[in-house]
């Protein structure tokens, strides 16, 4: 597979075919920047790369652009940042997608954005000119022909890696990844996805994306997180879009002297079987103010980037 000419860690990890880890971030409700500085510490040194959410929740945070700085220069973690079509037209999309290369963010992740019914200010108005797909084949054109999409020449043309986000089913037999292959199609570069702590339904979901080919044309980093409680799993499971927890995780939790610690002995242990997984090309580890936590299940598996 072809890699655009970027300068990135998690390009390059996945352009040589190695085991890509990446984590998230949620900038705080802040004008400070020392918050993120601190709070994005722990990741330092342990991760390829670290998203930066783009209003999670549909709500107000630190600028998402202007946290994946702060992280960058602070620490030299690679940003992977998010855009959302919700909130901006496609002029702001395009300002934006030129601002991230010129400050050196090398990674952008192409999103829809939760609803703003989710929100605290629901009263918003969704821009959405167009979906993530549409957004993929913006950032493509811009990159792969130096153009606006109003045919205004860009010069030099931005050179950043694009990133898709995925959903992870039990695929009925006529099912098809349709959505992945338009986004493909589009212009993506990798794709990361919702939780997904069952390796069985995993394994039979990447299983129907490789009679497509995909993973070869996509690398897929599974979503994953250090769970601290039966509580938080079933909470999980019941309210974020997409996740899939298998009962007997949430069993190990409950039986556990240690939550957390046994949250992190399952994430190692997910993320070990996932290495040896075809068509499995990373994990992606995210969690609620969990940077720390994440840390302490990297250096407790004695992962290296």
């Amino acid at each position: 597979m072809k890699y655009p000419q970027t300068s990135g860690r998690l390009a390059g990890v996945l352009g040589q075919g190695g085991f890509a880890i990446t984590s998230e971030t949620t900038p705080p409700l802040t004008a400070d920047p020392s918050v993120v500085v601190k709070r994005t510490a722990p990741l330092a040194g342990l991760v390829h790369a670290v998203n930066v959410t783009d209003g999670a929740g549909a709500r107000a945070h630190l600028s998402s652009f202007a946290a994946a700085h702060f992280m960058q220069a602070e620490h030299g973690l690679e940003g992977v940042m998010q855009f959302t079509t919700r909130d901006r037209n496609k002029l702001a999309l395009e300002r934006e997608l030129l601002g991230v290369a010129g400050f050196a963010i090398p990674n952008v992740l192409c999103l829809s954005g939760d609803p703003l019914s989710k929100g605290d200010e629901p009263e918003a108005t969704a821009v959405n000119d167009v979906d993530s797909a549409g957004l993929v084949a913006i950032a493509t054109q811009m990159r792969e022909e130096g153009l606006l999409p109003s045919g205004r020449e860009i010069k030099p043309p931005p050179q950043y890696f694009i990133g898709v986000a995925d959903t992870p089913i039990d695929p009925a037999d006529d099912w098809r990844p349709t959505s992945l292959m338009t986004k493909i199609e589009a212009g993506a570069d990798f794709a990361q996805t919702q939780f997904c702590f069952d390796t069985e339904i995993l394994g039979r979901y990447v299983a129907r994306l490789q009679d497509f080919n995909i993973p070869v044309r996509l690398p897929l980093l599974i979503g994953l997180a250090p769970l601290s409680s039966a509580r938080q799993a079933r909470f999980m499971r019941e309210n974020l879009f997409g996740t899939i927890i298998p009962d007997a995780l949430i069993t190990r939790l409950e039986c556990a002297d240690d939550p957390r610690a046994e949250g992190r002995r399952i994430c190692v242990e997910l993320i070990e079987e996932m290495q040896g997984m075809p068509g499995i090309a990373g994990v992606h580890l995210m969690g609620h103010q969990a940077e720390e936590q994440i840390a302490e299940t990297l250096r407790d598996g004695g992962f290296a980037i």
